[in-house]
C-alpha cells in the first residue's frame, strides 16, 4: 500500500489535521515542506486554479527531505532523496514511477499545491478544511459545519479538525482532577492577564478539594506563564520551559478540562478523546470570527460548554474514524 504525501505550510495546527486523518484510516505518510515564493503569488493560485493552470513554478519546495515515520523508511527514503533534492526532479517523476496515491493538506498555502502535486502523480487529493478562493474540486475536502459548506458528493461535513491525541505519560493525577490547558492570543483573540486571572481565581475557588493540573502552549505570553507559577498548582507544565503536550493526559484522567477559546486544535483533541467534560474560557474580542463560530457550533452539539461560572457536564466526544472512513480509498 503507498503511503499519503502530506503537504505542510509550516503550521503545526495545520499539520497536525493531516497527520490525525492518516492515523484514523490507518495509511503511512511522507511529509513535504512547501511555501509559496512570495505573497504575489498567492493571488496568483487563486487565478491559476480558476483557469485550470497546474504549475508548481510559484513554489519552493523547502530543503527539508520527507519525514519518514515507516519500519521500511531506509530503503523508501533512499530512493525519494535521490528524486526529491530538487524541485526539477521532484517534478519529473511521472506517473510510471510515483510514490503516493493520496496528497493532503491543510492551510491556503497548500490546496493549489495538493491539486498539482496529485496531478502529477496520478493521486488522489484532499482538503482537510473548506479551501475558500479555490475550486471545490478536489476528490475529497473535509469542512468544519460552522463553515456552512455547500452539500455536494465530495464534501464532507465534520463538526471539528481532525485531531488524534493519546496520553503521554506526562501527568498522573493523585486524586479527583481538573485541567486547565492556556493559549495565547491570536488574530481574532486577545488574551488579557486580567481575564485570565479572572478564570483562574474562579476555578481554583470552584475546586478546591481537586488536584489541578495546568499547561501552557507555545502561544502563550510570559507573564502569562507566570500568573500561573503564582497560583502554585499541583500540576505545571510550562511550554516555553519545557515543549510537551500533556493534553492526552489531562482528558484521560481529569474530570473536567478548560480551554482557552484561541486554539480550534486544542479544542477538537479535547472533544474527540478521554471522558472529560469541556469548558472553553472565553477571550476578547471586538467582532465575530471563526473561533466564536467554532465554538457556538460545538456547544449546540453538546460537545462543550462556553464557562461563564458554571460548570455543564458536557463530554460528548466526536468519533473522527467514522467520518475518515467514508473517504473511497
Amino acid at each position: 500500500m503507498k503511503p499519503v504525501l502530506i503537504l505542510s505550510d509550516g503550521r503545526m495546527g495545520h499539520l497536525n489535521q493531516s497527520i490525525a486523518f492518516c492515523s484514523y484510516i490507518g495509511k503511512e505518510y511522507d511529509i513535504l515542506d512547501i511555501a509559496l515564493k512570495n505573497r504575489f503569488f498567492k493571488a496568483v493560485s487563486y487565478l491559476f486554479d480558476f483557469l485550470g493552470i497546474y504549475t508548481m513554478s510559484i513554489f519552493d519546495i523547502k530543503t527539508r527531505l520527507p519525514h519518514f515515520v515507516r519500519n521500511d523508511a531506509v530503503c523508501h527514503s533512499e530512493t525519494l532523496q535521490k528524486s526529491w533534492q530538487s524541485k526539477k526532479k521532484f517534478l519529473e517523476m511521472s506517473e510510471e514511477n510515483n510514490s503516493h496515491d493520496m496528497v493532503i493538506g491543510a492551510g491556503s498555502g497548500t490546496y493549489y499545491a495538493v491539486k498539482v502535486i496529485a496531478k502529477i502523480l496520478n493521486a488522489k487529493s484532499v482538503a482537510m478544511m473548506l479551501p475558500r478562493g479555490y475550486r471545490y474540486d478536489f476528490d475529497m475536502i473535509f469542512a468544519q459545519t460552522h463553515d456552512n459548506p455547500p452539500r455536494t458528493d465530495n464534501i464532507i461535513a465534520i463538526p471539528a479538525n481532525f485531531a488524534h491525541t493519546r496520553p503521554q505519560g506526562l501527568y498522573s493525577a493523585k486524586k479527583r482532577s481538573i485541567g486547565i490547558i492556556v493559549g495565547g492570543s491570536n488574530n481574532a483573540l486577545t488574551m488579557s492577564k486580567k481575564t485570565v486571572k479572572s478564570q483562574l481565581d474562579a476555578i481554583a475557588g470552584q475546586y478546591p478539594d481537586y488536584e489541578i493540573a495546568v499547561t501552557s502552549s507555545p502561544r502563550t505570553p510570559k507573564e502569562i506563564e507566570q500568573l500561573i507559577q503564582s497560583y502554585h498548582f499541583d500540576y505545571e507544565l510550562l511550554y516555553s520551559e519545557n515543549p510537551l503536550n500533556p493534553i492526552g493526559d489531562f482528558l484521560s484522567q481529569c474530570e473536567t478540562v478548560f480551554i482557552t477559546a484561541d486554539s480550534t486544535s486544542m479544542i477538537s483533541e479535547a472533544i474527540s478523546y478521554g471522558t472529560s467534560n469541556v469548558e472553553v474560557l472565553p477571550l476578547e474580542s471586538n467582532k465575530p470570527n471563526k473561533f466564536t463560530d467554532f465554538i457556538n457550533s460545538l456547544e449546540e452539539g453538546g460537545y462543550l460548554h462556553r464557562f461563564d461560572g458554571t460548570i455543564r457536564q458536557k463530554n460528548r466526544k466526536i468519533d473522527f474514524t467514522s467520518y475518515a472512513k467514508k473517504v473511497d480509498l
